[in-house]
């Protein structure tokens, strides 16, 4: 096979340059057959083996276009959670020094209006909303039951609602 593949790689590059629109991945798929050619070892085949070589060349190509439409696809998925397109250019969606500031404010607010709370229910709020604890990871903490847990969290949320608003 590896014999085979010596004679007919001008073939397969030219081949599958023109299906690939690139040289240089046509090189890179046949780097890859040669590879998968060489695992195979001495294998008895029908005829002269042609069919095989450029049946494997093109599994190959087929694969790898999977492939580039997933990595585009994933790669696209995270470029639109990045920002913002205006146009054809990527644009950062990052606040502006307002909004920042204007969030500081807001959470020196929250935090004040939270230290005015009961110290259970300000505990419980702040395990479970703060620090991302489950109800039952803040009720294990606290030794509390879970229904007291999440009775404090709503009194807590409905308090912070009726000062902050």
């Amino acid at each position: 096979m590896a014999r085979l593949y010596g004679e007919k790689r001008a073939n397969l590059v030219r081949v599958f340059a023109a299906r690939l629109r690139s040289v240089s991945e046509a090189e890179d798929l046949i780097q890859d057959l040669f590879l998968k050619v060489q695992a195979l070892g001495e294998v008895e085949v029908e005829g002269d083996g042609s069919a095989l070589l450029f049946r494997m060349a093109n599994n190959l190509m087929l694969d790898r276009l999977r492939s580039q439409t997933r990595a585009s696809a994933r790669d696209g998925g995270w470029r639109s959670l990045q920002g913002v397109v205006l146009g054809d250019q990527q644009v950062a969606d990052i606040p502006s020094a307002e909004e920042v500031v204007a969030g500081r404010q807001r959470l020196q607010l929250m935090m004040a209006a939270v230290d005015t709370l009961p110290p259970q229910v300000a505990r419980a709020f702040k395990l479970h909303k703060l620090d991302g604890l489950s109800h039952a990871e803040t009720a294990a903490a606290m030794g509390v039951s879970r229904s007291s847990v999440e009775k404090h969290v709503s009194a807590a949320l409905k308090a912070l609602m009726a000062k902050l608003s």
